[in-house]
């Protein structure tokens, strides 16, 4: 945990929660787990803010509780899903572009809301679209539920882990201090089967209140007698690791048509989407396909024969940057796209791009030649490069000065004599990785803290 990212999510916990939630998260983030008396004391707040601002972070997933053996239960802030509030309008114009205004707004609605039972977003839903439709329109509940089936079928959003139902009656364990919670792999995507039936209202604008029309009367009911909804307890989130899925396939599939062509970068596509939904987000490599199934599975517009998909694969399964692999020889091979190998390239790639943009062409030179023969001298990175020893050794340094090289010493003798240490250049692609992305952090936060300022200063 560093000083940036605390910084940046006691920023984006303040924009987006306020003030009381935004000291809460932060305690949790700089301390880690913590009792709720802790968190009392140390953030000097009383304990009903201190609850309900621990309530709105478990809402939002932003937090997570643990039962101790002693007995006592601690709190935890979960940084990364934080630091996820910054690509919350890049998963919502995902939703819009797959599937349309309904599912941005179902995305929307479950992002804003971080748990929502089916019927409750599908109402919301319908009533927001119903708003930008002409007079005399409205949306059905039927039409939002089916892009949400939709949405379920392909992971971008699934159930919360549920309590699990235990005994009931006089002899009855007392319930624990802090609820166990369960999810079933089976039912984490199926979407109950609900009759809803309805169109999305609209609300009164002030014109009409305004011209003394009879406002409607709300029905009268008992609290005790209030039917619930048929979905109730079983509460939907949106299912942040799939959008990354896509982002990255997304990214692999640009890579593709930039390194070798349009019908490649189809085929790799094809197999993606192949095995979106059967190869889990951390996984090495998507499930083995042979030829007969990829070209089973390509859509009838791209017009690839058998012969272009299989003088495809056999190109890409050559090439030195290995985006496809090819497994066994039997039925013509099974091809697979390695996962692990395309996102360090593309990390790579995007060091390189950094490289010559900060320091210039000569410096992103000496940095390709580092990452392809690994550990140099400084003699034999300026024979390599072809460039001028005192520049070469000017470059090193300041790439050495800025981490984006690392130097290693290997002594000849006990004594760590500089003449007799050889003292080796290399690039540590994780850790430069790292590095950068600290500083994307810091910048995200600076740019936040000037916005505020401006807003205040030009208010």
């Amino acid at each position: 945990m560093t000083q940036a990212e605390i910084k940046l999510c006691s920023l984006l916990l303040r924009e987006h929660f306020g003030e009381i939630v935004e000291k809460v998260g932060t305690f949790l983030v700089r301390t880690g787990s913590q009792p709720l008396r802790a968190v009392c004391a140390d953030t000097g707040m009383a304990l009903d803010q201190v609850r309900k601002a621990l309530c709105v972070l478990l809402q939002h997933n932003l937090a997570t509780y643990q039962l101790q053996k002693r007995g006592c239960v601690e709190y935890e802030a979960e940084r990364r899903r934080v630091l996820r509030i910054l690509r919350y309008p890049r998963y919502i114009y995902t939703a819009k572009a797959l599937y349309g205004d309904t599912g941005e707004l179902l995305v929307e609605e479950l992002l804003l809301n971080g748990k929502m039972t089916l019927s409750a977003v599908v109402r919301k839903v319908a009533d927001r679209l119903t708003e930008t439709m002409e007079d005399g329109k409205s949306m059905d509940y039927a039409d939002v539920c089916s892009a949400f089936v939709r949405l379920a079928d392909t992971h971008f959003v699934q159930r919360c882990p549920q309590v699990p139902e235990g005994p009931q009656g006089s002899d009855a364990p007392p319930p624990p201090p802090a609820p166990t919670l369960v999810v079933n792999e089976k039912d984490m995507y199926a979407v109950p089967r609900l009759n809803l039936v309805g169109k999305g209202k609209r609300r009164r604008s002030c014109d009409e209140e305004e011209s003394g029309g009879p406002r409607a009367k709300k029905p009268k009911s008992d609290a005790g007698g209030a039917e619930p909804p048929p979905d109730d307890g079983i509460y939907w989130q949106v299912n942040m690791e799939r959008f990354h899925q896509h982002f990255r396939d997304q990214a692999i599939v640009s890579a593709v048509a930039n390194r070798m062509d349009q019908p490649s970068s189809e085929i790799v596509r094809t197999m993606l989407r192949m095995s979106e939904v059967t190869t889990a987000s951390g996984a090495a490599h998507t499930q083995p396909l042979s030829s007969h199934e990829i070209f089973r599975s390509l859509p009838p517009g791209y017009n690839i024969t058998k012969a272009v998909l299989e003088q495809c694969l056999a190109l890409m399964a050559d090439d030195p940057l290995q985006f496809v692999g090819k497994s066994g020889d039997s039925g013509g091979g099974s091809y697979s796209v390695n996962l692990h190998r395309a996102l360090r390239s593309l990390a790579t790639a995007t060091l390189e791009s950094v490289v010559e943009e900060r320091f210039g062409s000569r410096c992103a030179r000496i940095f390709r030649l580092l990452l392809r023969k690994q550990h140099l001298e400084q003699k034999q990175v300026e024979d390599f490069a072809m460039i001028p020893a005192k520049e070469a050794k000017e470059m090193l340094y300041r790439m050495l000065s800025e981490n984006f090289v690392s130097l290693q010493e290997i002594p000849r003798t006990p004594d760590h004599a500089p003449s007799r240490t050889f003292y080796l250049y290399a690039v540590n692609v994780p850790s430069c990785a790292r590095m950068l992305l600290q500083r994307c952090y810091k910048s995200v936060a600076n740019l936040m803290e000037r916005r505020q300022h401006e807003t205040r200063e030009n208010k």
